[in-house]
């Protein structure tokens, strides 16, 4: 096939991306933020965010798992032409949604001890508790604000959630800023501060959210409840059969990278504020590719609805081919400023010079990275979801963590032996759900083609 069938698609795939990518970036930037404004109270600060946020990130990565379920059965439901399908899964997923979100609440507040046992610095745990506290409870407008996310990407409508997330960051920055260094008649909370700037502006996110998605025409047939409307086991299973494998594939990814920031933990402060620099930084380019795996998620499952599978296979691959380029530019961006942007966060020669060192391997890591989370949004578009979790987990535990944790010591490599444990596991993610999605992907068109 020609190079041509894939690059026609690009203008395409980014239509449907390029507001799921501002929108995630609009997450991390929430982070960057906090970093940002925190970094300038010092080290210490700044490792307690990267201590209190490495719990966060764990439920965060849960939640959105079991979210991510409800984008390709409205795609394919969309793609069949099924409304009362769609709207059972959008109901359902709103409530599996609010729930979660109360137990990753409670479950993060129950957690908290264990910080105390990570070998981290007394006093950057002593800082990271009281934040930690305050952003566990934004866990739940988040977690509902991702169910009308979900259901809205899953008709390809992806620009509201973006709209919804620039503006939430806007409301973050201003309470941020009067809260973390008590601006006018605002008390100077400083980590605490940010972490009620983080609430504040999650609660106004699901408000706007649901405000604007009730009001247009292309989705109100999914808002009318009918009083004859039962809560469906069936439909819930059905969720829970797509969102917790995924959940699981999320959080062996989220956790290796958390794994990172209590290895860095152990070996001083500095390093771990280095460590929370670089994954910042690499975290905003992973979410370009996040929008792209969305961008997969859904045209997948409209082929798949509407049972085009030549046509399945081309989309999906002309999504590889544009995140492999995406990645391409940003790795080079990486290496050429790997000495400017840690400045923008500290001004510590020490931790500048580590981050640095991490760029380099983060920029090797970004074409692995990119590509891996992207053909896990195509096999989640084909339905696919248990055999890509075994693959996570041998990609990140089995075969990745094992080196970051023997390089990582201090008398080995240290900071950079760590990233180079995320670096094999990425890789060898990406190779492995590569060759899952073109078995599956083949045996489709095969069957069509002999029945």
């Amino acid at each position: 096939m020609q190079l041509s069938a894939y690059t026609k698609e690009f203008s395409k795939n980014l239509n449907i991306a390029y507001p799921v990518m501002l929108g995630q970036l609009g997450h991390v930037l929430v982070g960057l933020v906090d970093n940002l404004m925190i970094g300038r109270l010092g080290a210490a600060p700044l490792a307690a965010v990267s201590l209190g946020n490495s719990l966060v990130f764990i439920a965060l990565s849960l939640g959105i798992g079991f979210s991510f379920a409800i984008t390709p059965l409205i795609a394919e439901a969309d793609g069949s032409g099924d409304l009362e399908t769609g709207r059972s899964y959008f109901h359902h997923g709103i409530i599996l949604c609010a729930l979660n979100g109360i137990f990753l609440f409670l479950a993060l507040l129950v957690a908290k001890p264990v910080l105390y046992y990570m070998d981290q610095p007394p006093e950057v745990v002593e800082l990271a508790i009281p934040y930690l506290e305050i952003v566990a409870f934004s866990m739940i407008p988040l977690m509902i604000f991702q169910a009308f996310k979900q259901f809205a990407d899953g008709l390809s409508q992806t620009r509201y959630a973006m709209y919804a997330t620039i503006l939430s960051n806007v409301v973050n920055v201003v309470f941020n800023y009067l809260l973390i260094y008590g601006i006018w008649i605002f008390p100077r909370l400083e980590l605490q501060g940010a972490a009620i700037g983080t609430l504040i502006s999650r609660f106004f996110m699901l408000w706007f959210v649901w405000e604007i998605l009730r009001r247009k025409d292309k989705f109100a047939a999914y808002f009318v409840w009918s009083k004859k409307e039962h809560l469906n086991s069936g439909v819930f299973k059905r969720l829970l059969s797509l969102g917790f494998p995924t959940a699981l594939q999320m959080l062996f990814e989220v956790a290796i990278f958390t794994a990172t920031v209590f290895l860095a933990g152990t070996l001083g402060t500095n390093p771990q504020a280095a460590n929370q620099i670089a994954l910042n930084l690499a975290s905003m380019t992973f979410m370009i590719a996040v929008g792209l795996g969305v961008t997969a998620t859904i045209r997948v499952g409209n082929q798949k609805g509407l049972k085009h599978f030549k046509d399945l296979r081309r989309i999906a691959f002309s999504t590889f081919l544009l995140v492999f380029l995406i990645e391409a530019v940003f790795a080079v961006g990486f290496i050429l400023l790997k000495d400017l942007l840690p400045g923008f966060y500290i001004d510590n020669t020490e931790v500048i010079l580590l981050a640095a060192q991490l760029l380099i391997v983060a920029a090797l890591f970004q074409l692995s990275d990119g590509l891996q989370v992207v053909i896990l949004g195509a096999l989640r578009g084909l339905q696919d979801v248990k055999i890509p979790t075994l693959i996570c987990f041998i990609a990140y535990w089995i075969i990745g963590f094992p080196v970051s944790y023997f390089y990582g010591k201090a008398d080995m490599l240290g900071s950079m032996g760590i990233w180079l444990g995320l670096l094999a596991g990425l890789t060898a993610s990406a190779l492995m759900l590569y060759l899952r999605f073109n078995y599956l992907s083949k045996k489709l068109v095969l069957n069509q083609e002999n029945k």
